[in-house]
């Protein structure tokens, strides 16, 4: 790799401009609080979730000198493991003597982890993005154990919306009724446009196409060399026009006429690594039992349900359960649903135990949706010896008492904002 072609990308990368439009990201402060920790600080998320500003806006606060290199450009298309010895050169011949690294996309090289390690052992702090948690995992996971640690970069949460629209609200012991039109305002808005920055700020439905080819094509089609590109795009075609309903990897295979399920698993597998779409099991204490039986899938992103599915739109209650799946997805890996004569839109467990059941609906009004969603939250509290069980739903907001269990009801919006 030339001096000259480095330079060039390090000088267009250095004329970065904030955007106009800044989301305070909770992330943001979270990774600040390690800035003084020695081990290395990964931010893995899918593409276009704002891992970069966040990675700029860390760099701004830092007062010592520091090197941002982003390796997801097109000129680095030849980049290899040795040129790292080059690559910094260069940085040192630009900026000095650096004590703080941050790099972009790294992952795209194979061989990385023992050019970070290096630096690592040179005592520099290092910060780095990625759009692919398998491929990051796996090679600190070989090369770095004990030595970094791992964080997690989601899509503008509702909470960082409202902040962001209207801050002041946080102060407020309670809500007026004009703060709650406003928030519910929002609420309908966020089931709609979700939180992919650049979307919520333009709302053109090209750029989330674009974003969605970017992932299936570039991180997944390209990286894995998959060869069947309009099966891979079928499958997530269904998963994004099915959130949050059973489906087994052997009748997806039969669907889109393929003949392993293994090779469903794979997809499914590579979705995940990517932020995509994320699958959970029945809950079971048999592995075994939780591995083989049924999944549901749910996307990173209510307004890319609606891009890449079919007439899931229509289906506002889908969408609810996927919001509160993403926003429990950034707090546990341990989430299952539960199924035996009733069913339980999530369980959560803490340690060996279950902690958390709740079900989630547009609304209890409807007299027989209220029979089933109660019955179902009640046979999961009995199964898991729980004493209180949660009901998200848009609106309502009661405590009840079903033989002897108590139920919160509480409006999703509500839910999102004090968790």
């Amino acid at each position: 790799m030339k001096h000259q072609i480095l330079k060039q990308v390090i000088a267009d990368q250095t004329e970065y401009t904030p955007p106009k439009q800044f989301f305070e990201r909770t992330l943001g402060k979270t990774i600040l609080e390690f800035a003084e920790d020695p081990n290395i600080i990964i931010i893995s998320g899918i593409r276009r979730s704002g891992k970069s500003t966040i990675q700029r806006s860390l760099q701004a606060a830092l007062k010592e000198q520091s090197c941002f290199f982003n390796f997801d450009d097109e000129r680095l298309i030849q980049f290899q493991v040795e040129d790292f010895q080059t690559l910094l050169e260069v940085l040192i011949e630009i900026f000095g003597n650096c004590s703080t690294f941050f790099f972009d996309e790294i992952q795209n090289i194979n061989g990385w982890e023992r050019f970070i390690r290096r630096l690592y052992e040179q005592g520099k702090k290092i910060f780095i993005t990625g759009s692919n948690a398998k491929l990051l995992s796996k090679e600190l996971g070989t090369h770095l154990t004990g030595r970094h640690i791992q964080l997690e970069a989601y899509p503008l949460s509702f909470k960082e919306i409202v902040n962001y629209e209207t801050p002041q609200l946080f102060t407020k012991k309670n809500f007026s009724t004009q703060d709650i039109g406003f928030l519910k305002g929002l609420f309908s808005n966020y089931i709609k446009d979700g939180g992919i920055p650049e979307y919520v700020k333009f709302k053109k439905p090209e750029y989330l196409k674009d974003l969605l080819d970017g992932i299936l094509y570039r991180d997944i089609i390209t990286r894995y060399r998959i060869n069947d590109e309009k099966a891979l795009r079928e499958v997530a075609f269904y998963l994004a026009s099915n959130i949050g309903k059973e489906f087994s990897y052997t009748n997806l295979a039969k669907m889109v006429g393929i003949k392993s399920p293994h090779t469903i698993s794979k997809y499914c597998d590579h979705f995940e690594q990517c932020y995509l779409f994320f699958s959970i099991n029945r809950y079971s204490h048999s592995l075994k039992k939780q591995i083989q039986s049924n999944k549901k899938s749910y996307m990173i992103d209510p307004a890319l349900i609606r891009v890449t599915g079919f007439r899931v739109s229509e289906d506002r209650g889908r969408l609810l359960e996927n919001i509160v799946f993403i926003h429990l997805r950034q707090k546990t890996n341990e989430i299952y649903f539960h199924k035996e004569k009733k069913e339980c839109d999530f369980i959560l467990r803490e340690g060996n135990q279950v902690s958390d059941a709740i079900q989630v609906t547009t609304s209890l009004s409807d007299t027989n949706v209220r029979k089933r969603e109660i019955e179902g939250l009640v046979e999961a509290m009995e199964n898991y010896k729980l004493k209180e069980g949660l009901i998200l739903v848009e609106n309502e907001e009661d405590i009840i008492n079903e033989n002897g269990h108590r139920i919160r009801i509480v409006p999703i919006y509500k839910w999102l904002l004090s968790n």
